[in-house]
């Protein structure tokens, strides 16, 4: 049976690590210094919870990271120090949003990762989300037992080509969230916000539902953001719409919307949504 380490269980980990047991992984993960949350939804994937870091990365065949942006860089650095520690050598797949220039540096601490990336919300939310990958060994992760809930893609390429491409679409999904929630915000400040989401529909631009769920995910999306300028800048271009997407997303992360969590948020209505939404700076 294929061991698979999940660092860590949160919203995707977690979805990710409920594919993979169903497809009939076991499927380890720790959740020290993990909130409340994670322990429900490791719990309700049925994931095997062992007692630090080091057990994982000793158990394990295959190790995924699937955590915050801002804390990829860290959590390579303590996937480092478990292996070191405890002399195992899995197979490290970075699943995070980062830019290449950063998965470059977390290669320089992983040696012989993976570099993947995943498009589409978690497999318990909605089956069909891609992982992209790339690297040396990243047939071996397309390869684990995903039970046709989530599609695995290997790119050519070296690694930070699959972090290339999520920084490529994640512009264009979370940049058009960020979008509308600035013009439903506006829009509920003027009485307008009806006519407005009428008219955006028809364009196929009502992207409103998504707006509670990306708001109670504000805070992580601040360092997403800051990626994909980085992504940006390191292509020649401007950084600064993606800086001021950062912005957005910060100042998103201050209202009451945003302590929110993702399985409870889309169920709101376009008007709780910008009730909920409301300014916490003056301008």
């Amino acid at each position: 049976m294929t061991v698979v380490g999940m660092v860590s269980p949160g919203y995707m980990g977690a979805g990710l690590g409920s594919a993979l047991r169903a497809g009939g992984a076991r499927v380890v993960t720790t959740l020290t210094g993990r909130s409340d949350r994670s322990r429900r939804l490791a719990a309700e994937a049925g994931l095997e919870v062992l007692p630090a870091l080091e057990d994982v990365t000793a158990a394990a065949d295959v190790v995924l990271s699937v955590v915050p942006p801002g804390q990829a860089l860290a959590t390579a650095r303590s996937l480092a120090d478990a292996v070191r520690a405890t002399r195992a050598d899995p197979l490290i797949a970075d699943l995070n949003a980062v830019a290449p220039g950063t998965m470059r540096d977390i290669a320089a601490i992983l040696d012989g990762v993976v570099d993947g990336s995943i498009s589409g919300p978690p497999p318990t939310a909605t089956p069909g989300a891609r992982v992209y990958l790339s690297g040396d060994r990243a047939e071996e992760v397309a390869g684990l037992p995903w039970d046709g809930q989530v599609e695995p893609i290997v790119l050519a390429g070296a690694v930070g080509t699959a972090s290339a491409l999520k920084m490529c679409t994640a512009g264009v999904y979370k940049g058009l969230t960020a979008l509308v929630t600035q013009a439903m915000r506006t829009a509920g400040h003027y009485g307008v916000l009806d006519a407005v989401l009428a008219d955006l529909a028809r364009a196929g631009l009502d992207n409103s539902a998504s707006v509670p769920r990306a708001a109670t995910k504000a805070h992580r999306f601040v360092d997403e953001m800051r990626e994909i300028a980085a992504a940006q800048a390191g292509a020649g271009l401007t950084p600064a719409l993606f800086e001021a997407m950062a912005e957005v997303y910060a100042d998103v992360a201050t209202t009451p919307l945003a302590q929110g969590d993702p399985e409870t948020a889309a169920s709101l209505t376009p008007a709780a949504t910008v009730a909920r939404l409301r300014f916490q700076n003056a301008w």
